[in-house]
């Protein structure tokens, strides 16, 4: 990504600082996701009655849903240590066998965007799950040798932004699946709540309510947005945060009234101005707003379809008539041209 964005982008030492203290430290606080939370603490219950580890957990869905905070929480209830990592820092079998093999008993290992693990340590993971064991090799060609070296058992935490780009024989490794839905309006008004208490922010509910509907379903950035609007309450006004300040503050940041930030509406501009409306293929359209096509496509057009204001078919990206309404524009007369139906968003151009 090209840069930093208010509502994505990487986060600063003091921003995840600040996350982290805003996490809840338990499984009834925890907001949202209410089927999810229930058979959870109906997995971990189950084991620590039985006085065993709980099977291993995998939970799937977007950015800031709270998989890690999840992942606190499951070690936090077992009462056992959290190992954290990720797949991209496992570049090699060895490096996962060096983790596996100093866990102690009942450990929880989280490993987050586990779909980019490499191969060879994604086959050791499997006999490690199912068997708490590693085999390790020792010496290289014919003459190779492998070791069986036994693992405490422990409880393995995998998350993934891409759940369908996991392999079927690691999926089938996890008792216990979960997926993590994008949050409602007054779901995420309770967390704006629950933070600006804990940040000591004086905000009113009308201010709260209109901080959470812009927060894209997510609440990683309803608390970066509470920041943000704090600032601004902190440096321009007396510090209370009413809802005309959360407007004139959220304006200031370039996300709208309907949580669309810079790099939407220019993706939604180019679309309608430059193309017509499409369709127009993702790497055009990516140059056309001087991104990379990934930054795109992962990171703007998941909420603009999901908002319905863009499509995906296999002729390109189409802009919906929402796309015009919401720019203010007028759609161009385009005879033959039907507007996108369900059938029309299997394909994928480029």
């Amino acid at each position: 990504m090209s840069e930093e964005r208010l509502v994505g982008g990487e986060q600063s030492v003091e921003d995840r600082a600040i996350d982290a203290a805003l996490r809840p430290k338990k499984l009834d606080d925890f907001v949202g996701q209410h089927r999810v939370r229930e058979q959870l603490s109906l997995v971990l219950q189950s084991a620590m009655r039985r006085g065993r580890a709980p099977d291993h957990v995998l939970l799937s869905g977007g950015p800031g849903l709270g998989k890690t905070t999840l992942a606190m929480i499951i070690a936090a209830e077992l009462g056992k240590p959290l190992r954290i990592t990720s797949g991209p820092a496992i570049e090699r079998a060895g490096d996962l066998a060096a983790i596996l093999s100093t866990l102690t008993e009942g450990e929880v290992l989280f490993l987050d965007e586990i779909h980019r693990m490499a191969r060879p340590a994604e086959e050791m993971l499997y006999l490690a799950m199912e068997d708490f064991r590693v085999d390790v090799v020792v010496g290289k060609g014919p003459g190779a040798t492998a070791i069986p070296l036994d693992i405490a058992p422990f409880t393995l935490v995998g998350a993934t932004t891409r759940a369908g780009m996991l392999p079927g024989p690691l999926r089938d490794r996890f008792g216990f699946v979960a997926h993590m839905d994008f949050y409602e309006p007054s779901e995420l008004e309770e967390i704006v709540r629950r933070s600006a208490g804990l940040l000591g922010v004086r905000i009113e509910d009308e201010a709260a309510a209109e901080v959470a509907f812009r927060s894209r379903g997510t609440p990683r950035i309803a608390n970066r947005l509470l920041r943000r609007v704090r600032d601004y309450a902190e440096v321009r006004a007396d510090g209370l945060v009413t809802r005309d300040l959360a407007h004139a503050a959220l304006a200031l940041y370039e996300v709208d009234a309907q949580g669309l930030d810079r790099l939407d509406r220019a993706v939604l501009h180019a679309l309608l101005t430059k193309f017509g409306g499409g369709p127009v293929g993702l790497s055009t359209l990516a140059v056309s707003v001087g991104e990379e096509p990934e930054t795109v496509e992962v990171v703007a057009e998941p909420f603009l379809v999901r908002q319905g204001l863009l499509a995906r078919t296999p002729r390109g990206r189409i802009a919906t008539p929402a796309a015009w309404a919401h720019l203010g524009l007028a759609p161009p007369p385009v005879p033959g041209r039907a507007a996108p139906t369900l059938f029309d968003v299997d394909g994928e151009p480029d």
